[in-house]
């Protein structure tokens, strides 16, 4: 009895959804070409995140070593990008890395993918939102907060004075119900901005190139003591000098920060179904925009840090000011004026997104049907853009900056590496022209026609997958998965290993034999030869070494950012385990369901 009622919930937790056939190619509605797909890549990624995150992980965990941070970042990103590439033309569907895990690996991992898209992604609102004042300070002359401080100090908490987010709170509730609106210029306006900001941007690097100065990179006591900084010479809160002033731990604490000016550049594969050959578009398109967004960050940060000393930023500081030290008045409003684009442009990127995550797990029933409710006349999710509204505000009002940037790096490193081990199950999976069938899940769930055996497991003898070697994979990359968690867990306690411990030397050991035994299984096991215009190189190598790049980061985060995002994932478990496993939809076709959502916004996000 007990055996049975075990046996029905794990089937609960791996049960998949049923995809109908994707919109033809010659579908009127794929009107959108790869250099559209590449602005709205571009768009959505760079935004408000360059202007304050430089200044934020300069000043205290990075220096000038921050060049560092986002290579590093950019490098994981096209890792995951490559990922999210093959698996895009793979499972040719609009959607996200949400609708992929429930596709491939099944509902439980589903629920765990979308609810951290949304932390990461309401996370990223609110950094917008503090953000946001930052830009409207810079240009009213600072004169708003200085009022608000001197008017609100005495009638309100303290967290509300030095939070002071009114104006771009109703600016983004604004934007919310620009949403609802049908305009037929829509991607043009988007593209109006990125190329905006990118000229703003490109402005900002060639200035640094024209007034930087080599030495901002070389401090040292003297520097400190003649900016009259003598006793913070030594390490403390600016650190000791240098290009890394913050050692070796700084800049893999400001690495994993900088993973949040990556955000965005999945929201391509949103827009499967509108573009055109998507199968090649889409794979290039997010290669593409990932490398100018890097190109930009890298030079940005090089700019900013050779024109600015990293002592002399502020928590809060943003790209304009550096104007200001140069002696450059009329660029400190220019910028701002290219950080005002880019507020605009990050809220209506993130609104679109997340809220088709909201509708589409409320529609499969992970969350509470009222989320899908749509308004009529435009088929905008109106519960899911209510709940974006209230929660996005109250989280810029009572997080510090530093722990939004945290959180929602958290939840993007988390997501990407789910994503790699989808690519990795889905490389070594038997071929299905419908992902999901229930026939064939039962079918790979019970491998009993074939029989596992030591030389079966090392010599497959089928050339091409079976359910057998698909569900080996699948064990093994699970495995893998906690080995690799595991062994960032110990190598985090790398000051400890350099002191020579042997029983943390052998703990490494042991787990670095396991990880590279069961690489080995994982690499003996047929691949999929189904012709792809984009598939991952050197598998299982480059998702495992995803995979550990992005919990390796994640174990730089601090543990009060762990303790919060425990809280939202306790939230979102207690919601799956008391409603959506309950209710989930076995037979849900994907497509289907969204067509509601997809026929009236694929009339508004079109180019004419």
């Amino acid at each position: 009895m007990l055996r049975q009622a075990l046996r029905r919930f794990s089937q609960k937790l791996v049960r998949r959804p049923t995809l109908k056939e994707p919109v033809a190619e010659n579908d009127p509605r794929r009107s959108l070409s790869t250099l559209n797909l590449v602005a709205l890549g571009v768009g959505s990624t760079v935004g408000v995140g360059v202007y304050v995150l430089v200044g934020e992980v300069a000043a205290s965990q990075a220096g000038p070593s921050i060049v560092i941070c986002f290579l590093a970042a950019g490098l994981s990103s096209m890792l995951a990008a490559l990922c999210y590439a093959e698996i895009s033309a793979r499972v040719p569907h609009s959607g996200s890395a949400y609708l992929y895990s429930h596709v491939t690996i099944g509902e439980l991992w589903a629920f765990i993918t979308g609810w951290n898209f949304i932390l990461s992604y309401v996370a990223g609102t609110a950094i917008v939102i503090q953000a946001g004042t930052l830009a409207f300070d810079i240009l009213l002359g600072n004169q708003n907060s200085h009022t608000l401080h001197e008017s609100i100090t005495q009638q309100v908490p303290r967290v509300l004075v030095e939070h002071p987010n009114f104006f771009v709170v109703s600016l983004v509730y604004f934007l919310i119900e620009l949403q609802t609106l049908r305009f037929s210029q829509s991607f043009m306006v988007t593209k109006v901005i990125t190329s905006v900001k990118l000229l703003v941007l490109g402005f900002v690097i060639i200035s640094g190139f024209i007034k930087g100065d080599l030495h901002n990179w070389k401090l040292t006591e003297k520097d400190f003591l003649k900016a009259g900084l003598n006793g913070t010479s030594t390490l403390g809160h600016m650190g000791s000098g240098g290009f890394a002033p913050f050692g070796f731990k700084g800049i893999l604490r400001g690495a994993a920060a900088c993973f949040y000016a990556f955000l965005g550049f999945d929201n391509i594969v949103t827009r499967v179904e509108e573009a055109r050959n998507p199968q090649r578009s889409i794979p290039m398109s997010i290669v593409i925009s990932l490398f100018i967004c890097f190109s930009l960050y890298f030079g940005v940060s090089v700019a900013l840090t050779l024109m600015v000393p990293y002592y002399q930023f502020q928590r809060g500081s943003t790209l304009p000011e550096a104007f200001l030290h140069i002696g450059w008045a009329p660029a400190y409003y220019v910028v701002a004026f290219g950080f005002l684009c880019s507020l605009l442009a990050n809220v209506l990127g993130f609104m679109v997104p997340i809220c088709q995550v909201i509708y589409k797990m409320a529609q499969d029933d992970f969350l509470f049907p009222a989320l899908a409710r749509v308004q009529t006349g435009t088929c905008t999710p109106l519960m899911a853009n209510v709940i974006f509204g209230i929660i996005a505000p109250i989280m810029a009002f009572f997080f510090g900056l530093t722990d939004l940037l945290d959180l929602s790096s958290i939840g993007i490193l988390l997501t990407h590496s789910l994503v790699a081990i989808f690519v990795l199950i889905c490389r070594y999976q038997p071929e299905r022209r419908n992902w999901g069938n229930e026939a064939e899940m039962q079918k790979e769930n019970g491998p009993a026609a074939e029989r596992l055996t030591l030389q079966g497991l090392l010599f497959p003898c089928s050339p091409t997958p079976t359910p057998l070697s698909g569900w080996v994979v699948y064990v093994c990359s699970s495995l893998l998965a906690l080995l690799l968690t595991l062994l960032c867990l110990v190598l985090a306690q790398w000051s400890v290993l350099l002191s020579g411990d042997p029983v943390w030397i052998s703990v490494v050991v042991v787990l670095l034999v396991l990880i590279i035994g069961i690489t080995g299984v994982i690499w003996r096991q047929p691949q999929s030869s189904s012709p792809l215009p984009c598939k991952v190189p050197a598998l299982p190598l480059l998702p495992l070494l995803s995979i550990f790049v992005n919990v390796y980061l994640m174990m730089q985060m601090t543990g009060g950012t762990w303790a919060q995002f425990s809280v939202w994932m306790l939230i979102g478990f207690a919601v799956y385990l008391a409603y959506g496993i309950q209710y989930s939809l076995f037979f849900f076709s994907a497509f289907g369901a969204l067509t509601p959502y997809w026929i009236c916004h694929l009339q508004v996000f079109s180019p004419s």
